[in-house]
């Protein structure tokens, strides 16, 4: 048996192609995130992955929608999305696949 903790991942992220991580795996990512209230994640698409976003407890805004525990929100690849913490907030966050390279920043369009 292997023992980790969360605090030895970067950014919560524990599975993928990347280092460090508890499981080494090209076909997904998976974080748990703890954000503080006013905590945000800039507006970003994923060309390639797809991403699923579990609210654990807390609540968000991810473009301009209210999220709160228990709600799922999935984003198809080339589908931009930001993130505000409302509150203190736990996500679990899943990409399919695992691509370094695969986060790009876009400009908010309020449209």
């Amino acid at each position: 048996m292997q023992t980790f903790h969360i605090d030895e991942m970067t950014g919560g992220w524990f599975v993928g192609d990347f280092a460090p991580t508890c499981i080494r795996a090209k076909e997904v990512e998976v974080a748990c995130k703890s954000y503080r209230t006013g905590d945000n994640e800039a507006r970003h698409v994923h060309k390639v992955a797809l991403e699923s976003t579990l609210i654990v407890s807390g609540k968000a805004r991810m473009n301009g929608m209210l999220f709160r525990a228990g709600d799922i929100v999935l984003l198809a690849p080339g589908e931009a999305s930001d993130f505000q913490a409302l509150e203190d907030t736990v996500t679990v966050v899943v990409k399919m696949p695992s691509i370094v390279g695969d986060k790009h920043l876009v400009a908010h369009n309020p449209g």
